[in-house]
C-alpha cells in the first residue's frame, strides 16, 4: 500500500494511492500515528479497504498533500552514510553510524514550500532515504530487524551549515528549523519495495541534478541501522530514521552553493514518488 495524508496543515485526512487513484480512507476512522501503527494498523487497513473500497471517494488532482505520518515520537538521522558524501565534505569514513536528531516540528508536506531560516545564509539540500518504524523495537537483533519496519519514504533533509557546522554543539541546530522535513508524498509498505539497497536517489535545484545515487552505497544498511539504534533508544511506532544522503550537496562544491529564495528543488526515490519544494525568504 501507499499510504498518504491530505488536506490543509495541521487538518490532514488519511488516505490511499492504487493504481485506481488516490483515495480518502477518512472512513476508517484513524490517522497514520503511533497508535494506527502499533496496533497493526496496516492490516486492519487493508482488510477494510478490501470490503469498503468502493464507497472511498477519491481526493481531487491538486490537493495539498501532509507528511504521510503524524507526529512521529522522533526522527532520528544518520550522517555521513555514504562514502562519497564523505569525501565531498572532508569527513572520515564513520567507524559506527553518526547519530543525530532533527526536531519533529520540522516536518511538512512534501510539495510545501521550504521556508529559509531568519538569519540563514548557507540552507543546503539532502535527499534521503526515510525508515518508518511499524512496531516497538529494543534490542532488536539484525537479523530481525525488518520485522519493525512499516514501510519508506522520501525524505529532504534540509540543513542550515553555518547553524550545523558552525555555531558549537550539536548538529540538531542545523536540521530543525521549521518545514526542514519535507517527507513524502507517500509511505510504502515494504512489501512493495522488492529491493530497498537498490534504489535510485536523485536531487535537482531549478533544474540543475545536484545529486544522483543509489542506496547499494550505504555504508551502513537498514537491517543494520534499526538494530543499532534500539541498542541505544526504544523505537516507538511511527518514528522516523533518516538514512543519509549521497554525494552533491552544496555544502560540498568549490566553490559552495546554497539556496535562495525563489530556488525549486525537485527530488526522488525509485518507487517512493517524488516531491517539489519553492524556497522562500523567512518574513
Amino acid at each position: 500500500m501507499k499510504l498518504i495524508r491530505f488536506g490543509l496543515p495541521g487538518a490532514e485526512k488519511p488516505g490511499i494511492v492504487t493504481e485506481a487513484g488516490t483515495f480518502d480512507v477518512s472512513a476508517f476512522g484513524e490517522d497514520f500515528g503511533e497508535k494506527f501503527f502499533e496496533t497493526d494498523g496496516l492490516q486492519r487497513l487493508a482488510a477494510w479497504w478490501e470490503k469498503n473500497s468502493g464507497s472511498c471517494p477519491q481526493v481531487p488532482a491538486g490537493t495539498r498533500f501532509g507528511s504521510p505520518v503524524t507526529r512521529p515520537s522522533k526522527i532520528i538521522c544518520i550522517g555521513l552514510n555514504y562514502a562519497d558524501h564523505a569525501k565531498e565534505t572532508n569527513a572520515a569514513i564513520p567507524q559506527e553510524p553518526i547519530v543525530f536528531f532533527k526536531s519533529t516540528t520540522s516536518l511538512v508536506g512534501p510539495n510545501d514550500d521550504l521556508i529559509i531560516p531568519r538569519n540563514s545564509e548557507k540552507t543546503d539540500w539532502e535527499v534521503e532515504l526515510a525508515v518508518v518504524i511499524g512496531k516497538k523495537a529494543s534490542y532488536v537483533e539484525e537479523k530481525d530487524a525488518l520485522e519493525y519496519v512499516a514501510g519508506y519514504a522520501l525524505h529532504n533533509d534540509y540543513s542550515e551549515r553555518a547553524f550545523q557546522l558552525e555555531r558549537g554543539g550539536q548538529w540538531v541546530k542545523g536540521k530543525s528549523c521549521d518545514t526542514f522535513g519535507p517527507l513524502g508524498p507517500w509511505l510504502v509498505t515494504k512489501d512493495e519495495i522488492k529491493d530497498v539497497d537498490n534504489l535510485r536517489l536523485w536531487l535537482t535545484v531549478n533544474g540543475k541534478t545536484m545529486q544522483d545515487g543509489t542506496t547499494a552505497n550505504l555504508i551502513f544498511k537498514i537491517p543494520f541501522l534499526v538494530s543499532y539504534l534500539s541498542q541505544f533508544m526504544t523505537l516507538l511506532p511511527g518514528d522516523v530514521i533518516s538514512t543519509g544522503t549521497p554525494a552533491g550537496v552544496g555544502l560540498g562544491m568549490n566553490p559552495q552553493v546554497y539556496i535562495k529564495a525563489g530556488d525549486v528543488i525537485e527530488l526522488g526515490i525509485d518507487g517512493l514518488g517524488s516531491s517539489k519544494q519553492t524556497a522562500v525568504a523567512f518574513k
